[in-house]
């Protein structure tokens, strides 16, 4: 634990932010994983809304600065891909 006024100040804001950040990230991975579980039981209505919402949820991560913008991009391309393979 710091002794420095500011630096313990610095510890609880950290601390907020990371909590901040992991609930976020979270929201992500169950988004994308709803979108996973939706074109594997091969529902392509339930598929594109969790898409929807996903991609929502990962526009919301990269300007946040929380994913990065190909890693977001390509995810996206990917479900949209796979949802729209679907019969």
């Amino acid at each position: 634990m710091p002794n420095i006024k500011s630096a313990k100040k610095r510890v609880l804001v950290n601390e907020r932010k990371n909590a901040g950040n992991r609930s976020a990230n979270a929201e992500v991975k169950t988004a994308m994983k709803k979108v996973n579980a939706a074109i594997e039981a091969g529902d392509k209505a339930a598929a594109q809304e969790a898409l929807r919402v996903a991609t929502k949820l990962i526009d919301s991560a990269v300007s946040a600065g929380r994913m990065h913008a190909n890693t977001a991009a390509n995810k996206k391309s990917g479900f949209a891909k796979r949802i729209n393979a679907m019969a």
